[in-house]
């Protein structure tokens, strides 16, 4: 059986962390979002005190920082390959390194454009912006209004890429693993 692959995507603040650790807590295999543990290692070796919603701001080379986090995703998408389970969910999605450049204006190499045709997920579902649940941390340096931005580059990403993004509707925890897992069963067979 060869699992099928599925991306948990959608602006900061959108509930994606807890979805994928409740699919994880559901015995689902998950990757988790590798941006957030990079993202504070980068602001503690800058100015901690200086207030930028750009985590990029931090890095002494953002194409770099890119760079690292698009071989993480690659390499979580080469982990998932020989993995038995139904499903494989991923917090994040290569193309996501392309929505977040493309957001903060920044050029990018043939080889970000290649990993997004040569690593195929079989499902990509949104998580729309919801400012009843939206919180910055020390990771996430996004506004609310930002973060609707990043969702519609998200998006537009996805779709460049030819996938067509669900959005999963708002609601409780469980609401949300009901509909994901409802979408699968009806459009993965």
């Amino acid at each position: 059986m060869k699992s099928k692959k599925v991306v948990i995507t959608g602006g900061p603040s959108t509930g994606k962390t807890v979805i994928i650790q409740q699919l994880e807590a559901c015995g689902y295999t998950c990757f988790h979002e590798i941006v957030r543990t990079m993202t504070l290692e980068a602001k503690k070796k800058g100015n901690p005190e200086a207030f930028v919603s750009n985590p990029l701001a931090f890095v002494k080379d953002p194409f770099e920082f890119n760079q690292r986090i698009l071989s993480g995703r690659k390499e979580q998408f080469s982990n998932s390959v020989n993995i038995n389970d139904p499903y494989v969910f991923f917090d994040r999605g290569i193309p996501d390194v392309l929505a977040y450049m493309d957001y903060f204006d920044q050029s990018y190499t043939r080889d970000f454009e290649e990993a997004c045709t040569t690593n195929r997920y079989n499902k990509v579902l949104i998580l729309p912006p919801w400012e009843k649940i939206y919180v910055s941390d020390n990771e996430r340096l996004e506004s609310f209004e930002e973060a609707i931005e990043i969702h519609d580059h998200l998006k537009r990403t996805y779709i460049s890429y030819d996938y067509e993004p669900v959005l999963i509707p708002t609601g409780t925890v469980e609401e949300r693993i009901s509909f994901i897992l409802n979408e699968l069963k009806e459009g993965l067979r």
